[in-house]
């Protein structure tokens, strides 16, 4: 794999990986129409807002690294209970 491609994979980066997956699958499964899978597009379209706005107020605030790590999402997460997306 090469090294733009593996950035969007690492669980560090990207916190939308699952996301992101889902909607690929849907993609596959409906043979790419689009409108099968629009369900799919707005809960990756949230988790990307949700964890963009965690960065931007991490940065606002001098926290490195900007975006948390995939630990700390986890524990974020639990904290919230759940996917608040």
């Amino acid at each position: 794999m090469n090294k733009p491609a593996g950035k969007f994979r690492d669980q560090d980066i990207n916190p939308c990986i699952e996301e992101g997956d889902a909607s690929q699958k849907c993609m596959n499964h409906y043979n790419y129409d689009k409108n099968m899978c629009g369900a799919y597009f707005q809960n990756y379209k949230r988790c990307r807002s949700y964890w963009h706005n965690i960065m931007l107020q991490r940065r606002r605030d001098g926290v490195k690294p900007d975006m948390p790590t995939a630990a700390e999402r986890q524990e974020m997460l639990a904290r919230l209970g759940g996917k608040p997306y």
